[in-house]
């Protein structure tokens, strides 16, 4: 194999001897071979792909695959900006090929232009094109900076491509009115397994349109995403309150998520944390700024082992005065159920309130713990289990922290499109669960061993009481796995593989499928 891959090296840069029978790959971008090891955001995995591809044009991309279409062995991986935690975007050593989607990212962004403004119940309804590659953050900057617009539906963190996104979902604190990412596109430019180039939607392709949005690219790879924007608000009021009843929590942030729009926040999260003056894991870190610092004395009228803070906010515009923006926040706020004193706000801009992760990240790199190992585990709970697992994970296994955030917030199942190939847990409501392990190398902490082995614990104990959950950002080392993750859904999953890449040529890091077996 190796003898073959070097001969293959030889052909894509001699281009003398594509009369010689043997394949042959040119490209307008650039080809780096034995390239040096790759890790994802995890850190839990790392790899030496044959080469990495650094693709102009979807072209390139194009005949990417084409050219491992020829070879027996040859895989083909597309890796925005490896964001992913168990490998799932990095290439198999010696015979992977991997697309650096960033390289086919909006530069300039001179092609993020306004493409329509129809009338849609009377409505208007407007729409950007974006690449692939492109990041979330330059997407927000370059659509607000030049149109006043703004994609409806984002991810907490922006360091993540468009592509790479709808490939798996995208959910963040606007989810439960607009839905996902994958229900916020009216168009994809797909390069598809077996090398052809397909512009489909919901009217056209359909098939590949809704099996590639959360497909988690089995499929095909993204290069051009047509997003639907709308006017984006100039300023945010960033609320959180603390609970330490459980059934408090949860029944006001979905009393709050059924509301209708105008009735409610623009921005509904939550989290849970130790019932400590732990930095990191504690009460700090409820505060949204420096000066908010939290009375203990309130927090230890509780004796749960953990407490539950809701994040809110509300878009305004400049022209809004204060008064206005407290009367909308005070009505709500007064129907809740939260501990009173526990009251923490701030206003900032819409763009620095949504690139408010950059700077948690600046400070993680300027301590090392953002390229530490990331054991992130990922989860959506119905309704109906969610305060089992509150009981059996947030107040047992969890009590003392993981280092990071606990995200939880409901979210609602009516915004998504179930055509999509994302799986979801049962209900009208489910919870996105996610524990955002940082692990930090400067500190005494549980080894990446045992906290993988953790997160094993905690859907082993799901599965022992019978919550009803699904992983989000799924990842399965076995068919068996994968299938009982899709459920019924499976068989159709295997038809959109065979059809759009049978010879399993695409994303082999999910191990869904391996090369030229894709059989059930």
């Amino acid at each position: 194999m190796i003898a073959y891959l070097e001969q293959q090296h030889d052909f894509v840069h001699d281009n003398e001897n594509t009369d010689s029978g043997h394949p042959s790959l040119t490209l307008d971008g650039t080809i780096d071979y034995h390239s040096t090891l790759i890790k994802d955001f995890g850190g839990l995995h790392s790899t030496s792909p044959f080469a990495v591809i650094r693709p102009s044009s979807t072209h390139d991309i194009s005949s990417v695959i084409a050219f491992a279409s020829q070879s027996p062995a040859l895989t083909v991986t597309a890796r925005g900006n490896g964001h992913s935690i168990n490998g799932q975007s990095i290439s198999p050593n010696n015979h992977g090929l991997l697309i650096d989607m960033k390289s086919f990212n909006l530069t300039t962004l001179d092609d993020v232009v306004l493409l329509s403004n129809n009338n849609n119940n009377n409505n208007n309804i407007y729409t950007v094109d974006v690449n692939g590659g492109a990041l979330w953050e330059d997407v927000l900057k370059r659509c607000v900076m030049n149109y006043g617009l703004a994609p409806r539906s984002w991810t907490d963190y922006l360091g993540l491509t468009v592509g790479g996104t709808l490939s798996n979902g995208g959910v963040s604190g606007q989810t439960f009115r607009y839905g996902p990412q994958t229900s916020n596109v009216t168009e994809l430019e797909v390069v598809t397994g077996n090398g052809e180039t397909v512009v489909c939607s919901g009217q056209d392709n359909s098939d590949l349109f809704f099996a590639v949005l959360g497909g988690l690219g089995q499929f095909g790879i993204i290069t051009r995403a047509r997003v639907v924007v709308q006017p984006a608000p100039d300023m945010v009021r960033w609320i959180r309150v603390v609970y330490s009843v459980f059934e408090d929590f949860t029944r006001d942030a979905e009393w709050l998520i059924n509301r209708p729009k105008g009735e409610s926040f623009d921005y509904v999260e939550g989290f849970v944390f130790v019932n400590s003056d732990d930095p990191v894991n504690g009460w700090p870190s409820v505060v949204l700024e420096a000066d908010q610092l939290p009375y203990p004395g309130v927090m230890t009228r509780s004796d749960n082992p953990v407490m539950y803070c809701l994040e809110v906010a509300l878009h305004y515009s400049k022209e809004n005065c204060s008064s206005t923006v407290d009367t909308r926040a005070t009505r709500l706020l007064e129907r809740l159920r939260f501990m009173k004193d526990t009251l923490f706000k701030v206003d900032l801009s819409y763009i620095e309130f949504l690139l408010r992760v950059k700077e948690a990240e600046r400070q993680a790199k300027a301590n090392g713990i953002w390229d530490a190992p990331h054991p992130w585990l990922n989860l959506f709970v119905s309704k109906s289990s969610i305060s089992d697992f509150n009981h059996f994970v947030f107040k047992k296994i969890l009590k003392d922290g993981i280092g990071g955030p606990m995200l939880i917030y409901p979210i609602l199942r009516s915004r998504w499109d179930e055509r999509t190939s994302v799986v979801l847990p049962d209900g009208d409501v489910f919870y996105i669960v996610a524990l955002l392990r940082f692990t930090n190398p400067y500190q005494r902490s549980p080894s990446v061993r045992d906290l993988v082995a953790q997160n094993h614990e905690i859907v082993q104990v799901c599965v022992r009481n019978g919550l009803n959950f699904k992983l989000y950002l799924p990842h399965y080392n076995t068919k068996e796995g994968w299938k009982q993750h899709f459920g019924d859904r499976w068989p159709r999953f295997v038809e959109m593989k065979s059809r759009y890449d049978p010879l399993a040529i695409l994303a082999p890091g999910q191990k869904i499928f391996t090369r030229n077996n894709i059989g059930e």
